[in-house]
């Protein structure tokens, strides 16, 4: 499942690609349109400066800017900002303790396979999509 920061940062993201310019977009304006609240909001954007994702600048014409082009941002990579991992389940995590079960295991295949599919689906979907919503995505007009 995808935390609220995860989901957050996404919702970020696609309002300073709307933005997209040279200029740095205020996180109070930024926090304005979103209703996320800024002390939360500067936490999401600490994270994704510090992994390259932002541009921040302080004081004056300050706030952020995407470090690159919207559509050179993967879903993927924002997300494993904020979450560390999509893996479904603990084994197939980065660094995971080897399970001593692992040679039996009947559901692992299945878990691999999931985790494949999440991983290709966030990694070909960029963030231009989302700006642009791409009746590419079967989502947007499913009704959940």
């Amino acid at each position: 499942m995808i935390s609220t920061r995860g989901r957050y940062a996404i919702r970020v993201m696609i309002d300073i690609a709307e933005q997209y310019s040279s200029n740095y977009i205020r996180l109070k304006d930024i926090s304005q349109r979103q209703d996320i609240s800024l002390k939360y909001l500067e936490s999401i954007t600490n994270m994704l400066s510090k992994a390259g994702l932002l541009e921040g600048q302080h004081g004056h014409g300050g706030g952020y800017k995407l470090s690159k082009k919207p559509e050179e941002y993967t879903i993927g990579e924002i997300l494993l900002v904020t979450e560390g991992t999509l893996a479904p389940v603990g084994c197939l995590e980065c660094n995971a303790k080897v399970c001593a079960r692992e040679s039996i295991c009947k559901t692992l295949p299945m878990w691999k396979d999931l985790y494949k599919t999440i991983n290709t689906f966030f990694n070909t979907h960029t963030l231009a999509d989302l700006v642009q919503k791409s009746p590419d995505f079967g989502y947007f007009n499913a009704s959940l």
